[in-house]
């Protein structure tokens, strides 16, 4: 009897990868952490903005939420769609666009393409946790995992539900680093994880190939792309609380 006691009391949290958000259905949440994961280019601006001093990120799916919400609390609203500003907001998804010196105290209201989509896909599946992350706040992810002693499903947001290369990169960077902590039986996190290992020192190169670098590199984006996959330049732990992304 000790020792069944003793083995469960030992059994490690599960760990899943979802690489589109149309396999959501697929997973159980209400018991996980769910990671939103949208490297090019929303939770690395999200890491950003608020390692920059923003009091607090609104994700919103539409627009036409994203524009009400930002004339009711004077707040700064931000979208894009296909790389490209949307009439009517103020802001695209740009990291460069929130230093301390413009985002600091300040509320913005975002809505993306797939990030925001997914991250209220999951609170609707009624998610334990939502948190954002991003090679920007690699570190921070990994410390929180490490140590949550739950399950967790690391969302890759895909591009308009198609699988990419960068999301699945960086969900391989989390495993590798925290794989010890849970049990993994899963095969789309052993192919990230293989992936980040085999790639991890020419990431700059490798993003290159990436669909994604095509389509926002053409909007001369390169050094906003870069920027996404350097590692723990804006590490702090955005988490979902109460209707908006805050620094845990």
């Amino acid at each position: 009897m000790g020792f069944l006691y003793l083995c469960c009391m030992q059994q490690k949290p599960v760990l899943h990868t979802l690489l589109s958000p149309r396999l959501l259905d697929l997973y159980d949440v209400a018991d996980s952490i769910v990671v939103i994961i949208d490297v090019f280019r929303a939770t690395s601006t999200i890491a950003t903005a608020l390692y920059n001093g923003a009091q607090k990120i609104i994700p919103v799916a539409g627009v036409e939420d994203c524009i009400a919400i930002g004339k009711n609390l004077n707040a700064i609203t931000a979208g894009e769609r296909d790389g490209k500003i949307i009439d009517g907001l103020q802001h695209g998804n740009s990291p460069a666009e929130y230093p301390q010196s413009f985002i600091e105290g300040k509320t913005l209201v975002l809505t993306t393409t797939n990030g925001t989509r997914l991250l209220h896909m999951a609170l609707d599946k009624g998610a334990s946790e939502v948190i954002t992350g991003s090679f920007p706040n690699l570190a921070a992810v990994c410390d929180h995992l490490a140590l949550s002693n739950k399950n967790i499903i690391l969302g890759c947001s895909a591009w308009k539900d198609r699988f990419n290369l960068e999301d699945t990169l960086f969900a391989g960077a989390v495993i590798s680093k925290i794989k010890n902590y849970f049990t993994i039986h899963c095969d789309s996190s052993l192919m990230a994880e293989d992936m980040y290992q085999l790639h991890c020192k020419e990431i700059y190169s490798f993003i290159r190939k990436t669909t994604h670098w095509h389509r926002l590199a053409s909007y001369g984006l390169e050094k906003d792309l870069e920027y996404c996959v350097t590692e723990n330049v804006a590490n702090i732990l955005p988490q979902y609380d109460d209707g908006a992304l805050i620094v845990r």
